[in-house]
């Protein structure tokens, strides 16, 4: 009998490792939905009452279609959905359905045509993910922010000496917390997160952007231990993104601020951007991230 893992791994694993056929021309059927449920369920994140608010954003850096006269068109696009539909998007199919339009030609001008795969994209991921999937196309115009200016390093916070690193699976029993008597605010960031693909168990690396407002101080170099405990870890970025945030948020009191980002590099021309933040959470910088007028990137390797 198959686990719900591995039906999981299955319906993410359709195309990986195989050729492909049907990628020519515009194809939605292409596109593959993967389960949230099984891995939240296993952090027990309940689907009907979620710890966080947040979305998944991406950035297609090599779009690409044409007009009906053959001009090509290229543009960075970008997308956003909510994280509380039950389905997220399987991101080699997603590479596979967004290279369906290179060859596809759409509208009689450079406007028409990004406006015509604008409808398409949104009304495929939509249906297929059950959920509104909004997307915009980004071009030299587009605004630059710097959203995590007043994050620091959290190598800078401790004795790199003394540190010690020996657990490269995921143990939230490496984190330490001391309680205070003031509530103070955190930014911190880690330039060195990595996971695993879940299905091909190649690697992923990318930056962890942790906020946190509470009575509680999550000691630096315990959390340092925690994120590289990541790098043996095989799982969509997504469900990185979501552990991390539920092993700080159990630490945490219930009326503390919490936001958790891991913005991935890109691989295959496509990067995931998770965001998950807390009901009472200051967020300006998810605001910034996930808005599709700008093209936010802060300190990521790219």
């Amino acid at each position: 009998m198959k686990t719900l893992h591995n039906q999981t791994d299955e319906i993410a694993g359709k195309f990986l490792g195989k050729k492909v056929s049907g990628c020519d021309v515009y194809n939605p059927e292409l596109l593959v939905a993967v389960p949230r449920a099984e891995n939240r369920e296993r952090y027990e994140i309940h689907q009907g009452r979620l710890p966080f608010l947040g979305f998944d954003v991406w950035h297609a850096y090599e779009f690409s279609a044409m007009c009906e006269n053959g001009l090509p068109v290229t543009r960075v696009m970008k997308l956003k959905y909510n994280c509380d539909n039950d389905f997220l998007v399987e991101s080699k199919s997603l590479k596979l359905y967004l290279n369906s339009f290179n060859m596809s030609k759409f509208g009689a001008s450079t406007s028409d045509c990004l406006q015509i795969c604008k409808r398409l994209i949104e009304k495929d991921l939509s249906e297929k993910l059950q959920t509104d999937v909004q997307v915009n196309f980004l071009d030299d115009s587009t605004v630059r922010v710097e959203i995590f200016s007043q994050f620091k390093n959290i190598m800078n916070f401790v004795d790199e000496g003394n540190l010690h690193i020996e657990t490269f699976k995921e143990t939230p029993e490496l984190i330490e917390v001391e309680k205070g008597e003031l509530q103070k605010e955190y930014y911190l960031t880690f330039d060195s997160l990595r996971s695993n693909c879940r299905v091909t168990h190649q690697p992923d690396f990318g930056d962890a952007f942790i906020y946190y407002k509470s009575k509680n101080h999550i000691k630096e170099t315990s959390l340092v231990k925690y994120l590289s405990s990541f790098r043996s870890e095989y799982h969509f970025h997504e469900e990185c993104c979501e552990m991390i945030y539920k092993r700080l948020y159990d630490l945490l009191d219930t009326d503390d601020e919490l936001f958790v980002s891991a913005l991935y590099t890109r691989r295959g021309g496509i990067d995931i951007s998770p965001a998950r933040w807390s009901n009472n959470c200051c967020k300006n910088f998810a605001e910034e991230l996930i808005d599709l007028t700008k093209f936010a990137r802060c300190g990521i390797k790219q």
